[in-house]
């Protein structure tokens, strides 16, 4: 009884930071009817407080329980503590650029801090997911959520839009996803992730080859998580979607759902498919390729921002992809690294056009950036520092991402992974002339006089700090990120 009693204490300090994040989810829903309309700004500063506490208590705590939760299902381990903090660290700053925006469209309601503290918590569940239907929960409790997110905006037709085609094709997705856990399912008679493993080397060392069954749930899971990091040929929601939601609904599902569903892929693909990769590499190569140029390449003739990063976000996915091809725990390493560099600059450039779109979003247009350098300096620079991280300039987080990405594909100095390099170098070249465009409109465009931006407001500019603090970090002293992403990558149980 006693050694039961301390395996659920256990269990539950494992899920600390899950729980902690649907409590405060819970507290702002319930005090929401007791709050005036006036006085609902409140609500988002104790959604932040519990994304905070999610991070700080929560994840020490769960770091000093280290191992399996609930029978297997849930690993807390390094890698998974790396994730929690990425994607945590995302929602907090997310909830910090949302307080005055929401203000400004009308639309402060508690439930909006309350779905992006669900959607977080189901990306912790998928991150540190063991078993492939407790991965499955996961992604429906996040994608649920987001879906509502995406049409908070419901007096907008766009907004509209864009929750009903992440609705429809996200549930197609899920599908795949389902239905290739039960062909591995067929396959092996598990779902958890380190037993299939150990049953496709079994039925690899019998028979010479992987069953077939296996390998189809694999390609049927990859559709449906391809669908979720937006990489080619499942990218075509994607532009429609982020233009769409409310431009820090944007900023959330651009960076974090991407950098939890790379943690599991990482955990299938390398772990419980460790042996298949001849299987899947190619697969993956292809998919970066067409990740880069038609993210880039769609990008180039854009002139609306928001639709621009949007594109902007399916190259990137392409170049995490030529890490994730590496098949090394170097590859591992540099990918962890990518994704913290990622949410930092992609959410930080999504909230600089949230505020500058005003109210309706009706200023996204490249036009609209015109002399933003001379009418407010401090944001024109901190998106021009964004927009060079995406780019990837020297002593940015972006410049260290790419660098350690293509550094892992060609540290095997195979010809494919020479190939896959050279390509992303192009699209690299290729991206910085829409990213180099919108400097060139905010600093030497004629400033367009009927167009005055608001003040950022402290919270804001809060938020701003952090993300540009953060892109400045990895990217002059990423030693000590670099040192966490190896530790978590090293974490897997990898053969």
């Amino acid at each position: 009884m006693i050694s039961l009693a301390a395996e659920q204490h256990a269990n539950l300090h494992r899920l600390a930071p899950e729980l902690h994040l649907c409590l405060f989810g819970i507290l702002v829903m319930i005090v929401d009817p007791f709050v005036r309309p006036q006085n609902r700004r409140v609500l988002g500063w104790l959604g932040f407080i519990g994304a905070i506490l999610a991070i700080f208590p929560a994840i020490h705590v769960a770091m000093e329980n280290r191992g399996m939760a609930y029978n297997n299902l849930i690993n807390t381990d390094s890698f998974s503590i790396f994730m929690h903090v990425v994607i945590i660290g995302t929602a907090a700053l997310v909830i910090l650029g949302s307080l005055d925006y929401l203000d400004g469209e009308g639309l402060q309601r508690g439930e909006y801090y309350a779905l992006v503290l669900f959607a977080a918590a189901g990306m912790g569940i998928l991150a540190g997911a063991n078993e492939l239907v407790t991965a499955f929960i996961g992604l429906e409790m996040s994608s649920i959520s987001t879906y509502v997110l995406a049409g908070f905006r419901r007096r907008s037709p766009a907004s509209n839009e864009a929750s009903l085609k992440y609705f429809l094709l996200g549930s197609f997705a899920t599908a795949f996803f389902l239905y290739g856990i039960a062909m591995v399912y067929g396959a092996t008679g598990t779902t958890q992730i380190d037993r299939v493993q150990a049953a496709l080397e079994d039925a690899l060392n019998a028979q010479g080859h992987l069953p077939p069954l296996a390998i189809l749930g694999l390609g049927l899971m990859f559709v449906g998580l391809g669908f979720k990091v937006v990489v080619a040929p499942f990218q075509i929601y994607g532009p429609d979607v982020y233009e769409g939601a409310p431009t820090p609904v944007t900023a959330l599902l651009a960076s974090a759902p991407k950098a939890a569903t790379f943690a599991l892929m990482i955990r299938i693909f390398y772990v419980s498919f460790g042996s298949a990769a001849g299987f899947w590499f190619w697969a993956i190569w292809i998919c970066a390729v067409l990740s880069m140029f038609i993210g880039n390449l769609a990008a180039l003739v854009q002139t609306n921002v928001k639709r621009m990063l949007a594109y902007s976000s399916i190259a990137h996915a392409g170049y995490i992809l030529v890490a994730f091809a590496a098949s090394t725990v170097f590859g591992i390493t540099a990918v962890l690294f990518y994704l913290a560099a990622y949410v930092l600059m992609k959410a930080g450039a999504f909230l600089v056009v949230a505020h500058l779109g005003q109210k309706g979003e009706k200023r996204l247009e490249i036009q609209d950036y015109a002399g933003l350098g001379s009418k407010q300096p401090v944001l024109a620079a901190c998106f021009s520092l964004f927009m060079l991280s995406l780019l990837g300039l020297p002593a940015t987080a972006g410049f260290l991402g790419k660098f350690l990405a293509f550094q892992a594909a060609l540290d095997g100095r195979d010809p494919r992974f020479v190939w896959l390099v050279v390509i992303a170098a192009i699209n690299s070249v290729i991206g910085a002339y829409y990213y180099l465009r919108v400097i060139v409109a905010m600093y030497f465009w004629k400033p367009n006089k009927d167009y005055v931006p608001a003040k950022v407001a402290p919270a804001l500019t809060a938020a701003l700090f952090v993300a540009a603090a953060g892109t400045l970090y990895l990217g002059i002293f990423p030693a000590r990120v670099l040192g966490f992403a190896k530790a978590a990558a090293d974490s897997l149980l990898l053969r």
